[in-house]
């Protein structure tokens, strides 16, 4: 398969294309395809309360075996992702820790013009087009499924390349998807990061993290109010007490193997000092003043795959020397080796009765039939946004208490 997703390309080279990029190219291009500048989270997701409700998923027509259902294709799919974006980063992990990056292909998204006022495009590509489809803007897919569609075009967006429609979107079960749907085309012996007989802990444990842990950083960016501000800095670091308790005595979230959960609270975990603390104003704890938390990220980067879908020192410095006052991001940040910092390693192996091996496989002669299933819907996708406010204390009930591993000696 062609690296579609330009990893391995020059910063040099991604940075000259997007300063080139204007506007005035932007617009002729949204012109020509009829798409609308994308809409703003703090003027359209917010509440009655300054809180901010992020958009309901548009996009949740599932895979399955069911008629009407999604089928696991080969060469059919691409996931549109973004360096910056954790949501996105979640697919292409679980993708490649299966083997299946010769399956369903991949490309990221960056800027258009020097506004972003189209939201997602391919600013960092010749011609600034969609290298796989010719396309100028993620909406065009949604465009092209639902010309009246008036949401954010959001990554990860899976869409089907043969027809230039967008087919999911949706953050919650996506992962879980190519999971399962498209296990026909794993390795015999892949990981098994969606156990059958323990999806419903995991689904509520992910359903629980999505408000307090992974959405925690933009409720308290994009929130307009300090009541709402202050209600999310609560809910955040008191849900990282619990995790540090948790993962004392497990290695991993549920155990002694990496589970889809593990990817989902570590893409958040390892933006929080390099990135999300500059938006969220005075922090309460680094991710490295909590003892088990940091050494289980370490231990998480540690595997190859993690460490390809982890993003430092993107933003390049604003060297203006003659500012009195120049920015911690710009001064010191471009100095620290942070990759250097999160290879340092941890003794988080000595929690698991399996050190060497940090994947559950799934057992010789297992059917797909056998390990198919229904992947259950996500509270977070109701259509009503009072129903997806995350104050509200019927979102954020979780049977077991975060702090306690339910699965404990199980997994």
């Amino acid at each position: 398969m062609a690296d579609v997703c330009s990893i391995g390309s020059s910063p040099a080279k991604k940075a000259e294309l997007l300063s080139a990029y204007t506007d005035e190219q932007a617009e002729i291009w949204a012109q020509e395809a009829g798409i609308k500048p994308r809409p703003m989270e703090t003027k359209n997701e917010i509440d009655e309360r300054g809180a901010f409700v992020r958009q309901a998923n548009s996009l949740l027509q599932p895979f399955g075996d069911r008629e009407g259902d999604l089928k696991a294709e080969a060469g059919t799919y691409a996931i549109y992702w973004a360096h910056g974006c954790n949501w996105s980063n979640r697919p292409v992990i679980a993708r490649d820790l299966l083997g299946l990056q010769d399956v369903i292909l991949d490309q990221t998204t960056s800027h258009t013009g020097q506004s972003y006022k189209y939201g997602h495009g391919f600013g960092d590509q010749p011609g600034y087009a969609d290298p796989i489809t010719g396309v100028h803007f993620l909406s065009e897919f949604y465009k092209n499924v639902n010309p009246d569609y008036t949401g954010r075009a959001t990554t990860p967006t899976l869409v089907n390349i043969r027809t230039k429609e967008a087919v999911n979107n949706d953050y919650h079960r996506l992962s879980n998807y190519i999971e399962v749907q498209f296990r026909p085309f794993q390795p015999a012996d892949a990981p098994d990061l969606y156990p059958k007989k323990y999806r419903k802990e995991i689904d509520e444990f992910n359903d629980w993290l999505f408000p307090h842990i992974n959405n925690g950083h933009y409720r308290m960016a994009f929130c307009q109010s300090y009541e709402a501000y202050a209600e999310a800095f609560e809910d955040f670091y008191d849900s990282m007490d619990k995790l540090e308790k948790r993962l004392e005595t497990n290695r991993f979230l549920f155990g002694d193997y990496i589970t889809d959960s593990d990817i989902r609270f570590y893409v958040t975990l390892v933006r929080w000092d390099t990135g999300y603390f500059k938006n969220v104003g005075p922090i309460k704890h680094r991710i490295v003043d909590y003892k088990n938390i940091w050494g289980y990220v370490r231990d998480l980067y540690s595997i190859p795959t993690f460490a390809k879908y982890t993003f430092f020192n993107e933003r390049p410095p604003r060297n203006n020397e003659n500012d009195l006052f120049r920015s911690w991001e710009d001064r010191i940040q471009p100095q620290i080796d942070y990759r250097k910092l999160f290879s340092e390693l941890s003794d988080r192996a000595r929690l698991s009765k399996t050190p060497e091996e940090v994947f559950l496989r799934h057992p010789a002669g297992e059917t797909y039939e056998e390990y198919a299933g229904e992947i259950s819907f996500s509270r977070w996708n109701r259509p009503d946004q009072k129903d997806r406010n995350p104050s509200d204390p019927a979102n954020n009930s979780i049977s077991v208490d975060a702090s306690i591993n339910p699965l404990q000696g199980l997994l």
